[in-house]
Parts: structure tokens; sequence; C-alpha cells
């Protein structure tokens, strides 16, 4: 399966998800864990990140993207009760420009490299690959949440 198929795949599967019922939102997929709410949000966020990261590894010489800190902006922004409309949108919007970013680079610009503030060096490749890691990684977990 292509990058482009996986992160094809991997929206459609997510996007239904911000529209279950509340009970289905406050399940996790393991005591002390995020609920599927949270991790909703978490793919929102992420998506916009590591989207911006994409683009200024794209446009800019030599960047140095920084980590962030996901359990400090679960607390801080309030996972558990932020919109999920506005979760949707964002994370559906960035993933299309990711996808048509992906189409127009992934093959002639993937070696461009990037310093990543906690893992170090990077390429283009390895962030838009994240992508679509990243995302089946929580839909493993919303499922199995789902499953309980």
């Amino acid at each position: 399966m292509t990058l482009l198929d996986q992160l094809t795949a991997t929206r459609a599967q997510t996007l239904p998800l911000f529209d279950l019922p509340a009970a289905h939102l406050e399940r996790t997929y393991a005591p002390g864990k995020w609920t599927v709410r949270q991790l909703l949000v978490h793919l929102a966020d992420a998506e916009s990140v590591l989207h911006e990261r994409i683009k200024r590894v794209i446009a800019e010489p030599k960047p140095v993207i920084w980590a962030f800190d996901q359990d400090r902006w679960n607390t801080y922004l309030d996972y558990a009760t932020f919109p999920l409309t506005i979760s949707k949108a964002l994370y559906d919007a960035n993933r299309q420009s990711v996808v048509y970013l992906v189409q127009q680079h992934y093959t002639t610009l993937g070696a461009t490299p990037f310093v990543h503030s906690e893992t170090g060096l990077r390429t283009l490749k390895d962030e838009m690959d994240k992508v679509a890691w990243h995302n089946e990684h929580h839909l493993s977990q919303i499922r199995q949440a789902l499953a309980n």
C-alpha cells in the first residue's frame, strides 16, 4: 500500500469517529489512558503540527522543528471538552493538504533534511510517513476502546 493509499484510508476511517455517540467517545482502550474523544482531538492537533512541519521542511532552508508535549496539550487545551466539530474540520483540512503535499513533493524532495528538537536529523519523507503511521497507531487504540 502506498503512502497516498494509507493517508486516504486512515482519513476515511477517522472522519466518522468524530460523530460517535457521547458514550462511545468516553471509552478508553485501557485503564488510565485517553478517551476516544481525547484521542480524536489529539489526532487533529497532531495532524496540524505534522502538516506545519512538512510545510516548513519544504519551504525553509535547514529548519529546526520543535517537539510538542502531547500530555500538556491534552491538559491545558482541555481535550476532554474541546469541540469535536472543530477538531474534525481541522483534521480534514490538514489531511487534504498533506495529501496534496505528498503528491507534489514526496518523490522530489523526500530526502530533504531537517532537525527535530528531540529525535535529531530526519527527512521530509520521514515526516510524511509519520502522518499515516501516527493516524493508524491511534486508530488501533480507538478500535480497542470501542471493542471494550
